[in-house]
């Protein structure tokens, strides 16, 4: 069973959102999905300034595997990407919910973290 931290908020898409105390939020990937598709080899992240709505591609992950891209759980601005992931992107697979986080971003809206699953909902996304 893959880890699915509680104090997290998720998409079905396998993307994670904390929320911190400044109102910004952190997003990665799952365990779950780092799990599948394996040793990652590139990450590229989106750049501090630029804006994406809700559902918007906004990075890709390159595994051994395959690439995927990243979808950004809630509309807003990016803050700041994972500088550390360009010389080891493997800290996505050793510490996807530390320090293999991805980006943070400024919420425009932030009722939209209301429509992200809850953990037990993400944990029963991957049951079906």
């Amino acid at each position: 069973m893959s880890d699915i931290p509680s104090d997290l908020r998720y998409r079905d898409s396998h993307e994670w959102v904390r929320l911190e105390d400044d109102g910004s939020v952190v997003v990665g990937i799952s365990d779950h999905a780092q799990a599948a598709l394996g040793d990652m080899v590139f990450v590229e992240v989106p750049e501090p300034g630029f804006a994406y709505a809700q559902g918007d591609a906004c990075a890709v992950i390159e595994s051994v595997k395959a690439a995927s891209d990243i979808y950004a759980p809630i509309s807003g601005e990016i803050l700041e990407a994972n500088a550390a992931l360009q010389d080891n992107p493997g800290l996505v697979n050793s510490d996807p919910y530390g320090d293999g986080w991805l980006f943070s971003m400024t919420p425009s809206n932030a009722g939209e973290l209301d429509d992200l699953l809850s953990a037990a909902d993400y944990a029963n996304t991957l049951e079906d």
